[in-house]
C-alpha cells in the first residue's frame, strides 16, 4: 500500500547532495515537499515535476540580523510552530531545522544529513570570520538552538542518516541511534571521455568544502612537474551569502599566476562532462558527512584524490579506487603520480566504478528505508 509522505526541508536552491537525495525520495514516494525557500531556477530542474509548496512566514525582528542568524531563526521559528493540516502517514524532514517539525506533529522519520555543523564541530571554524557584534548574536542563537534541539529530537520517532562519520555526530550530540542509509548514485548517467589534463573539484563555495586546500596542492603540483598544460577545474554553486562571496574572492586571489578555472552554477550535464573528461578528481571537504563527489567520479571511472577525514574514508578504498591523503604536498605527489601514469588512473578509475554499481545504487538505498518508513508510519 502507498504511503503518503511529506518531505520538509529549509530550502531548495542548491544543487548539491541533500537536494538530490530529496529529489529521489519524492519521486520514488510521489511525495509532496514543504520548503521554505524555493529558487527553480538554482536547483535540479525536476523538482518542477514534484509538489513542491512554499510555506512558512516572515519572523519578527529578524531583519535585524546578519544572514545566516536570520536565516536560521526563520527555519527555526516556522519549522518549530508548523502543524500539518494535510493527511500524511510518515513526515520525513532533511536539514536541520526542519526536524522541528515534531515539536506539533508526530510519526517523523528524519533522515539527517549533518547536525548543524557551524553550530557543532565548525563552531569555532565559521566564527573566525565574524565580528565580535556577530559573534555575540551567534552564541546566544547557538545556545538557544542546542538547547532546544536536544529536546526536540529526543521526541522523533526514528533517525536515518548518510554514514557512519554522521551517525557518529548524533549520537555525540543529540544522544540518539540512527540507521546509516547510504545514498546511490546514478552511475550509469556517468562516463568517461579520456584525460583532457585538468584536475577538477566540484564543490559549493564555502569554507568548509576547503578549496584554498586543492589550489595550494595544485600550485605544488605545478612546481613539481615538467609536464605543461595541466589545469584546474573548480566548480561549484555560489550563494549570495556574504561569507561565501568573500572565500570566493580569496580564492581567486590565490589563483594567480596559476591555470586555474572557476566555473559557478554549472548544470548536470557540464557537471558529468567535466568529470569525463578529468585526469582525476579532488576532494578537500572538513570531514565530510558523507560525500557524493567521490562516489560521481568513480561512476565517472575515475580515481579520487580525497583527504583523508569524514565519508570518504567510508567509500574511497585507498590504493585502489584512489588515494586519501593528509597534507596538500601529499595531495600534488599523488596528482603527479596520476600526470605520470595514465594507466594507474585507468586502473584505478575502473576499480572505483565497480565498486560505485556494486555497493551504491538508489535501489539498495530504498530497499533499506522503506522498512523504515513503514515502521514510523504505524505508530
Amino acid at each position: 500500500m502507498a504511503m503518503k509522505i511529506i518531505l520538509l526541508q529549509p530550502y531548495l536552491n542548491l544543487r548539491g547532495g541533500v537536494e538530490r537525495v530529496i529529489l529521489k525520495v519524492a519521486q520514488h514516494y510521489n511525495a509532496s515537499i514543504y520548503v521554505l525557500e524555493y529558487d527553480k531556477a538554482a536547483t535540479f530542474p525536476q523538482f518542477g515535476d514534484v509538489d513542491v509548496q512554499v510555506i512558512g512566514k516572515d519572523v519578527p525582528l529578524s531583519d535585524r540580523l546578519p544572514y545566516r542568524a536570520s536565516q536560521g531563526y526563520r527555519y527555526g521559528y516556522n519549522f518549530y510552530n508548523l502543524r500539518i493540516k494535510e493527511d500524511y502517514d510518515v513526515l520525513n524532514p532533511h536539514i536541520s531545522p526542519s526536524e522541528w517539525i515534531r515539536h506539533r506533529n508526530g510519526r517523523v522519520l528524519w533522515y539527517c544529513h549533518t547536525p548543524p555543523r557551524e553550530v557543532y564541530d565548525l563552531y569555532e571554524t565559521r566564527m573566525q570570520n565574524r565580528s565580535y557584534k556577530q559573534k555575540l548574536i551567534y552564541a546566544a542563537l547557538v545556545g538557544t538552538y542546542k538547547l532546544m534541539a536536544r529536546g526536540i529530537t529526543k521526541n522523533i520517532e526514528q533517525i536515518a542518516t548518510n554514514s557512519q562519520n554522521t551517525k557518529s555526530r548524533i549520537t555525540k550530540y543529540y544522544g540518539r541511534d540512527s540507521k546509516v542509509i547510504n545514498p546511490g548514485v546514478d552511475f550509469r548517467d556517468f562516463y568517461t571521455d579520456g584525460d583532457s589534463k585538468y584536475f577538477f573539484y566540484p564543490s559549493r563555495f564555502v569554507v568548509n568544502k576547503r578549496q584554498d586546500y586543492v589550489i595550494n596542492a595544485f600550485s605544488q603540483f605545478t612546481k613539481k612537474t615538467a609536464r605543461k598544460g595541466y589545469k584546474l577545474i573548480l566548480s561549484g554553486t555560489l550563494s549570495r551569502d556574504p561569507e561565501h562571496v568573500k572565500y570566493f574572492e580569496k580564492l581567486k586571489s590565490m589563483s594567480k599566476g596559476l591555470n586555474v578555472q572557476f566555473k559557478t552554477n554549472i548544470d548536470d550535464d557540464e557537471l558529468k562532462k567535466l568529470y569525463a573528461g578529468s585526469s582525476a578528481v579532488l576532494f578537500a571537504a572538513i570531514n565530510e558527512d558523507y560525500g557524493f563527489i567521490p562516489l560521481e567520479a568513480m561512476a565517472s571511472f575515475k580515481p579520487v584524490i580525497s583527504v583523508n577525514e569524514g565519508g570518504p574514508r567510508e567509500t574511497v578504498a585507498d590504493g585502489k579506487t584512489g588515494f586519501l591523503v593528509s597534507s596538500p604536498s601529499e595531495m600534488a605527489e599523488k596528482m603527479l603520480m596520476f600526470a605520470e601514469d595514465k594507466a594507474l588512473a585507468q586502473q584505478m578509475g575502473k576499480a572505483g566504478r565497480r565498486s560505485v554499481e556494486r555497493k551504491y545504487s538508489w535501489e539498495s538505498f530504498f530497499e533499506k528505508l522503506d522498512p523504515l518508513l513503514r515502521d514510523v508510519s504505524k505508530k
